[in-house]
């Protein structure tokens, strides 16, 4: 969100931001999302809420709403939030996705989700039976990528 921006919603009264701001969140979803419905009486916490998540979700270039909405879906899928779930795959929807193309997204998010059980299943596993944290080979592709593995292998048995 441009300082700009932020500076003019700041500089009005608290209701009227509160108002432009829901009524910028209704443009966009069709229709205001419960937890901003709650907090509108708390414009304390509402607006810099509403601005956060436009910086992140309404107001990126790099990605696309469509592409936004996938996520949020399965992301909402993953973590099981079935409000949240339900209300991107109604502005999915309005935003002419498929069925298909939806449940594409909760077919990921589910994925993920069942590898976060997996993975913290046989690691404590593991830990238990073994004694020890999970081995890992040095030149173990996914174990190295990116910075942090101190060019040990694997950064889970990294204690830094």
């Amino acid at each position: 969100m441009e300082i700009e921006k932020i500076r003019e919603i700041v500089e009005k009264e608290p209701d009227e931001a509160v108002s432009e701001m829901l009524e910028g969140v209704r443009e966009r979803y069709g229709e205001v999302p419960y937890i901003l419905n709650f907090m509108k009486d708390m414009p304390d916490l509402l607006i810099p809420k509403v601005m956060y998540d436009n910086s992140i979700m309404r107001e990126f270039e790099r990605l696309d709403p469509r592409t936004i909405e996938l996520i949020c879906i399965g992301v909402s899928s993953a973590i099981r939030c079935d409000h949240c779930m339900k209300m991107h795959i109604r502005v999915a929807h309005r935003l002419g996705l498929t069925k298909e193309e939806i449940f594409d997204a909760v077919l990921i998010g589910g994925a993920m989700s069942n590898a976060s059980v997996l993975a913290e299943g046989t690691r404590a596993l593991d830990l238990e039976f073994n004694g020890s944290k999970p081995e890992c080979d040095e030149d173990c592709d996914v174990c190295n990528i990116g910075p942090g593995n101190n060019g040990n292998g694997c950064k889970v048995n990294n204690e830094d």
